[in-house]
């Protein structure tokens, strides 16, 4: 198998929805780069001006991850956006903001991972009904889409697998909320304890910047202005 192969046959490895692990490490490894790397590149700097900075949840992320790691800090992200700050100052009348180049990179890489997973269908079905993994609702309809039209008995398959990972999910859980009852007879396994935060996952999927499309976004956050 290619390494597009073996990166998606390592994701079904962990718990919870193996594309949306593969795409939130391709932006932490995306903001991590830029707060190293870039913060004096005058390409990533007119980037960021050209979008007034990043989404809300980009630009908290960035920050997060500066302030949460030793070897960077803050001043990446306050020369970024200082510079951001200065250019909203002197040009008011933008005071829309643009596309968040980062959601950008982000919805273009779930959407390849997505079309990888599809191609290597056959040969990771197995793996994935074995695997501790349970897709998202999200990616699993993205994914179902992709294959349905022209392998339908893949597309069949996959969706008796994804009811059995949901149905053993939903007793697992159950048997979470039944540990808690004075008359449990044991404590609750790790497998159950996991399934709180995997059914989570199963629902609504990992917390990256493409939760909202672009329009949702602006429609959201676009309102403010310089007075």
């Amino acid at each position: 198998m290619d390494m597009v192969g073996i990166s998606l046959r390592e994701a079904l490895k962990g718990g919870g929805c193996p594309i949306c692990r593969l795409v939130e490490k391709f932006e932490d490894e995306e903001i991590e780069t830029i707060l190293y790397e870039h913060p004096n590149d005058p390409e990533v700097r007119k980037k960021f001006r050209e979008g007034l900075g990043l989404c809300p949840h980009h630009a908290w992320k960035i920050l997060h991850k500066a302030l949460s790691n030793p070897l960077l800090g803050p001043l990446g992200v306050a020369v970024i956006y200082e510079d951001v700050l200065r250019h909203y100052l002197e040009n008011p009348e933008e005071s829309r903001p643009g596309e968040c180049f980062l959601c950008r990179l982000v919805e273009g890489k779930e959407r390849a991972t997505v079309e990888a997973f599809a191609e290597r269908l056959e040969d990771l079905l197995d793996e994935y009904q074995r695997s501790p993994s349970v897709l998202c609702r999200r990616h699993y309809q993205m994914l179902l889409r992709a294959v349905e039209r022209e392998k339908p008995e893949l597309a069949a398959r996959l969706r008796e697998i994804q009811r059995e990972k949901l149905r053993k999910l939903d007793e697992l859980m159950r048997a979470f909320i039944d540990s808690f009852d004075y008359r449990a007879e044991r404590p609750a396994t790790k497998e159950e304890r996991e399934s709180l935060r995997v059914g989570l996952e199963a629902l609504v999927g990992r917390p990256f910047g493409r939760s909202e499309s672009e329009g949702e976004r602006k429609r959201k956050w676009g309102r403010w202005r310089l007075r």
